[in-house]
Formats: C-alpha cells, structure tokens, sequence
C-alpha cells in the first residue's frame, strides 16, 4: 500500500523522488514530522507566545537546514511544490471546516462588517499594494514584470492567513474578534483567490473600460454563482440523507456521503471556474445546519471530529512545507549576486501589506460603527488595532499563488520571477513568526477582559421571545418582559432599516421554520429512524 502511495505521488509530481523506494523514505519521514509537530504543539500549548504555526514552520526550517547539509546544498526539502497537492487535497478540508465549524448564528449577525472586511477591504489592499508594486518595483529594475504581474502581486498580498490568526485567537475569550477575524480570512482568501484567477482570464496589457466592466462582471459572478452552488450541494446532501434514512442501516454510508459530497462542491466549482474556497465555505454552513442533524448520534460525533482532524493535518502539513520550502537553494541562487536589492523587495511588500490592511480597517470599522446604536455592538479603537494586527499574516495561499504566477512546475530561473518568490517566502515567513508571536499578548494588553466583552457575539440560543425583543423599540421591551407580548409591531420597513441584521435573522427564523427545515431537515425536524442510537437510548431509560 505505502509503495502504490509512492508511486501514485510520483506520477503526480508531488515527490522530488523517481524511485519507489526513495518515495517510501521520504513519505515516512514527512509523516514523522507531522508527528513531532504535533507532539510539540502539544507540549508548548500553554505558552505564551508559541502556537502550532510557528511551531511548524519552525520544525520545517530546521528539517530543511539538515537535509542542506547531507545533500550538500543541493536541497532542502523531502517534496516539490505542486498547487495540485495545495489546491485539490490540503484547503478544502481546512476551508470546509471553517465553515461546518461556524457559529452561524454570530457569523451572520456580523455578515454585514465581515463582507465588508472580507471583500471591500481587500479590494482596497489589494489597490493600495498593486500601485504600489508597480511605483517601487519599476524603479528597482528587479526584472521583466508585466502590469498583469503587478495586479498578481496586489492579489498574492491581499490574502491574509486565517488559519494562524484563528490559532492565535481563541473563540471563547475574544467571540466578536474571532468571528470578524474568522469570517474575514474566509471572504479574503476567496476574494484574493478570484481577483487572482479573474486577473489571469483577462488582457490587462490594454486596459479599457470595457475591459474593467468585464472585469468586476466576472468578479461579482463569480461570487455569486460559487456561493449558490455551496448552499444547493448542502442542501442536496441533507434531502437525500433526510429522505433515505441511511442511518438505519449503515452510519459508514452517511458519513461517507457527507464527506464526498463536501469534497464534490469544491471539485465542481473548479470545474466550473469558480470560486472552490467560497463553494466548500458556504457548502459546511448549510451541512451544519440541516444535514448533520439528519444523520444519527454516532454519525454526529464521527463528523465534527473527522472534518477538524482532516483540518488539523492539513495546516500542520503547509506550515512544515513552508518552513522547508523557505530554505529551497535553487531559488535563493537567482538573486544572490542582489541580496540587498532582495531584503528591500521584501520590505517594500511587508510595509504595503501594513498599509494595505490599515487603510481598509481603520475606516471601515468606523463606517460599520455608524450603523450600531448600540455601544456594546460598535468595534472599539482596540478592537480595531487587535484586527488589523492580527489580519498582517501571511500564509499558504499566498505562497500557492505566487508559485502559480512565477513558476513552472515549482522551477523558476528569470531574475524577477525568483525574486518575487523568495520575497514572497521571506514575507510569509516573517510575519508568521513576529506578528504570530506578538498577537498573543497585544490581545491580552489591549483586552484583558475580551471574554467578557462578547457585545453581540452571545451564543445564547434565541428565542422567538428574545428575537421579537431586539425588534421592538426601547420603550416596550418592558412591556415585553412583563408579559405583555401583545404590543404593537412596527412596520417591516422600520425595522428593517432600524435594526437590519436582527430584522433579517428574524424573518430568516420564520422561513427556514415554514420551508425549509420541512424539507431538507434540520434542528427540530430530523425524522425518526428505527434502530438509531437516539431510539436506543430512549429504550435504554424506560
């Protein structure tokens, strides 16, 4: 089995080996490696500046610092780079988790701010870092770079690294932070992502009008059309697994359903050329919802913990190749007769990224903030330094986009095409580390109390009580706790435009009730299935 593994991997491309044996090796010692990560991680868990990134990527330098010297400068890593490996096996299960994981009912009373964030910020990051790629970089002379390079560059630099930032930040403590933090990587590696594929589609040598609104045309379709297929691939799912009963037979054949049909979503928008991030997200949101509560106890428990181990390896997999891939020589000896000219691209990119990210989030909290009336639901001045702090890594995807844009097969020998990958490295690297290292007690410096400032962020079920409550006006909430539920409502419009986020959730409540959850199950409406462990356990208390 392990030598057909090899094998296999080889005709991929993904092992630097040709020889099955040599395979089988380097397999081996990766996976040791996960290994130590692991252990490792676990053993600096409560430190305070340490996490499981840094930690990776630390391992995977350190890795690639010893096979230098037993090859003899000649390599430094076990695998060659292949966006296939990153692309198609290691983000859908992170991105999916992300979503079958979410709070819903927090992530979508912010929707409107993480939209905001996720999606009009970066496009303003990545404005702010492309002309600025294009004013600095053309002066150096670091290369023959194209406008479509520069528009690359603004693209591989607006996606932040949610996957670090979430390590970092803890759900429970900062709830408001971790879900505009959570929610805004996702929009933003996705928005990065199709700015990224819509930049290579066109012909940005000769810009006209025409062309930039065929240009915003295919961002906003694709955005839309990846959403819709995520939410109709979950809902597929949970009808069948609802309307099949697979349970009552085999759990095997539910999860296994569950599973490939997440993975289907994500396969059929690269298909289709859309957005794979944003379908598998949205795909884990609607399975969360309605199918998981189809399938049987056993089949619940076997889900949550398969889809966040499945997540796990795969980011402790891309921090260890990272850290190995940093040290790769055939790139470093492209731009060793400039290594100056190299650490200043390096920190040309890091000071747009700081930039980038402050120009977006400093005003956009403030436009969010105009339309809170409550205090406790306004992002504060720290909040806002903690977010734009925290959204400064730089990770995986960025890396897979470079690659993608500067390299053939993971090789490179143009000047300027190596220099943007190991400046690229380099920039992921070192804010993975400082800023990762760093996060952790500016959090506990500017909020030494984020647990308890949780604002709208409460995970308190809501009721249709509660619900009716936040939409009435200030003067007849007493009324309402009294228990005067007869009062009069205002008008849809009123509400809408008073208090939209509660009036949308409200209204959202009584649809899914009415239509939805009748149809494709859910909370409240998973159908009886003889033989499931509910049924036995209810047996088991007569």
């Amino acid at each position: 089995m392990a030598f057909d593994l090899g094998a296999h991997l080889v005709r991929l491309g993904i092992l630097s080996s040709t020889s099955d044996h040599t395979s089988v090796v380097s397999i081996n010692l990766f996976v040791a490696l996960l290994c130590t990560c692991i252990v490792i991680g676990h053993l600096l868990e409560e430190n305070r500046w340490m996490n499981e990134s840094i930690t990776a990527l630390g391992i995977g330098l350190c890795t690639g610092v010893v096979i230098l010297l037993t090859t003899k400068g000649k390599s430094s890593h076990i695998l060659v780079f292949s966006e296939d490996l990153f692309f198609i096996y290691l983000l859908p299960p992170i991105i999916f988790n992300a979503g079958f994981q979410v709070k819903k009912k927090q992530f979508f009373r912010n929707f409107m701010t993480i939209i905001l964030f996720g999606a009009v910020g970066t496009l303003i990051s990545f404005s702010i870092i492309s002309l600025g790629a294009v004013g600095f970089f053309r002066r150096m002379d670091i290369g023959s770079l194209d406008i479509g390079d520069f528009l690359a560059i603004g693209a591989i630099f607006s996606a932040t690294d949610s996957v670090c930032t979430l390590q970092v930040l803890n759900q429970d403590e900062t709830p408001l932070l971790y879900s505009l933090v959570f929610g805004e990587g996702v929009v933003n590696d996705a928005t990065s992502v199709v700015l990224f594929n819509a930049i290579q589609n066109f012909d940005l040598v000769h810009i006209d009008a025409i062309i930039v609104l065929k240009f915003v045309g295919n961002f906003f379709y694709l955005f839309l059309f990846s959403t819709f297929l995520g939410a109709f691939t979950g809902l597929l799912s949970a009808y069948i697994i609802k309307k099949l009963y697979m349970g009552r037979h085999s759990t095997d054949r539910e999860v296994s359903l569950m599973m490939l049909m997440a993975y289907l979503s994500y396969m059929l928008a690269e298909l289709l050329d859309l957005s794979g991030i944003l379908t598998v997200f949205f795909c884990g949101i609607v399975m969360s919802h309605y199918t998981w509560h189809n399938v049987t106890e056993s089949s619940r428990v076997t889900t949550k913990h398969a889809f966040a181990t499945l997540s796990f390896i795969s980011e402790i997999f891309l921090f260890l190749y990272v850290g190995m891939d940093a040290l790769d020589i055939e790139k470093w000896k492209c731009v060793s007769d400039s290594p100056g000219k190299s650490i200043g691209v390096s920190s040309i990119l890091l000071g747009l990224v700081l930039v980038g990210r402050a120009a977006f989030v400093f005003p956009l909290s403030f436009l969010s903030n105009l339309t809170k009336k409550s205090p406790i639901e306004k992002i504060s001045f720290k909040q806002q330094i903690t977010i734009w702090w925290a959204g400064l890594m730089r990770g995986a995807v960025s890396i897979a986009l470079a690659y993608n844009q500067f390299t053939r097969s993971g090789h490179t020998q143009l000047r300027g095409n190596a220099m943007m990958i190991t400046s690229t490295i380099s920039v992921v690297l070192f804010s993975t580390v400082v800023f990762g290292l760093m996060t952790k007690p500016l959090i506990r410096l500017l909020l030494p109390s984020g647990g308890k400032h949780s604002g709208s962020m409460s995970s308190e079920p809501s009721t249709p009580k509660s619900l009716l409550s936040a939409l009435l006006p200030n003067g007849q909430e007493s009324q309402l706790e009294a228990g005067g539920l007869i009062v009069e409502r205002p008008s849809s419009l009123r509400m809408l435009l008073s208090k939209p986020s509660h009036t949308v959730h409200y209204y959202w409540r009584k649809f899914d009730d009415a239509f939805m959850r009748p149809v494709f199950g859910g909370r409240g409406f998973v159908p009886f299935v003889p033989g499931s462990p509910t049924e036995q356990s209810l047996h088991g208390s007569e």
